[in-house]
């Protein structure tokens, strides 16, 4: 799904201007987007918590060649989905 997928089943739901629910959805993913830049962890009750994580430097290898080459720290985000979207089925 795609975020032009999400406005549009916002619009068949609502009936707003497709304008106005991407401005709002725009708007939703940046200030996300800056709580991750600042550490923050985000909560959606109901879905899930998304957290900045730090991973720390190791040694992997490359699969081709077999050289061994050293893979930096850096963030990562992780998504830990809540127990109703973990118990989810099909069609609901």
């Amino acid at each position: 799904m795609r975020k032009q997928d999400i406005v549009d089943e916002i619009y068949q739901q609502t009936g707003l201007p497709k304008k106005d629910i991407q401005l709002v959805v725009n708007l939703f993913l940046d200030t996300v987007k800056k709580a991750f830049f600042r550490g923050e962890r985000v909560e959606l009750r109901g879905f899930g918590v998304f957290e900045v994580k730090q991973r720390k430097s190791r040694v992997g290898r490359n699969p081709k060649t077999k050289e061994v080459i050293k893979i930096p720290a850096r963030k990562v985000v992780t998504f830990k989905p809540s127990k109703l979207v973990k118990g989810l089925k099909e069609g609901e």
